[in-house]
C-alpha cells in the first residue's frame, strides 16, 4: 500500500512533469509565444538536466523518468518559441 509520503511525491512529480503542457497547447493553437521568456525556458531545461543528474547519482528511475519527459516537453516549447518568434 502506498503511504501518504509516496502519494504526495508521485503527485508532485506528475505536476512538475506536465507543468508546461498547457503552455505548449496554447502556443500551438495561437502560434503566439511573445510572452514566453527564453530565460525561463532555458532555466527550466537546465533544472531538468540537474534533476536527471541527481536521479542518476542516486539511481532513481522515477526521477529520471519524470524529468526526461519534462525535458522533452520543455524542448517542444523551446522549439515553438524559436519557430513562432521568427515568424513575427
Amino acid at each position: 500500500m502506498i503511504d501518504l509520503t509516496d502519494l504526495i511525491g508521485y503527485f508532485a512529480a506528475a505536476i512538475g512533469t506536465f507543468l508546461l503542457v498547457p503552455q505548449v497547447i496554447k502556443s500551438l493553437r495561437t502560434k503566439s509565444v511573445k510572452d514566453i521568456s527564453y530565460v525561463m525556458l532555458f532555466t527550466y531545461l537546465f533544472g531538468c538536466i540537474l534533476w536527471n543528474a541527481y536521479g542518476l547519482l542516486i539511481q532513481s528511475l522515477p526521477i529520471l523518468f519524470c524529468n526526461s519527459i519534462a525535458f522533452f516537453i520543455g524542448g517542444i516549447q523551446l522549439f515553438l518559441k524559436f519557430k513562432y518568434d521568427s515568424t513575427t
